[in-house]
């Protein structure tokens, strides 16, 4: 690295302290290969000021409830010392797309769903879309088949 690179390279305090997030996050990210730093001579993290930009994309996918893994593959990419711009989040956000409408649709379906599926103490099982008499969905495979995409496809087929 050059001594240029070191003066404006960010210590992971820094990088904790302006992304927000604990300092235990920032190995947590590392080790998950989602950013990168270096060691100095003196054998101290340092991390690119790009990686700033990088912990906020993970941040916000995350609260999108985007997997770290899928989050990690489409930063695979990126160089490290590359702050994502608006190319980049495009690229993002047409690669989760289809998983986020998925999403939404799901969690529309339990918000119009909850209300009689908790609130109905099972006083009207002839209506209940959980109802399984004679555990008839276990072909469709394991889990709440009937509250998941893949379940209600498998279903349809």
């Amino acid at each position: 690295m050059s001594s240029t690179t070191l003066t404006r390279a960010l210590t992971v305090g820094d990088v904790a302290r302006r992304s927000g997030i604990a300092v235990s996050t920032v190995h947590f990210y590392e080790a998950k290969g989602l950013i990168e730093g270096w060691r100095t001579a003196g054998n101290q993290r340092r991390y690119h000021r790009a990686v700033l930009r990088r912990i906020a994309i993970i941040r916000i996918a995350q609260r999108a409830g985007i997997p770290l893994a899928i989050i990690r593959d489409a930063l695979a990419d990126l160089p490290h010392d590359h702050a994502p711009d608006a190319r980049d989040w495009r690229r993002f956000t047409d690669a989760w797309r289809d998983m986020l409408d998925e999403r939404i649709e799901s969690l529309l379906q339990l918000r119009d769903q909850i209300a009689s599926c908790i609130g109905c103490g099972c006083l009207s099982l002839k209506e209940c879309p959980l109802r399984n008499p004679g555990d008839s969905l276990a072909r469709l495979g394991p889990g709440p088949g009937l509250l998941t995409p893949a379940g209600r496809a498998r279903k349809r087929s």
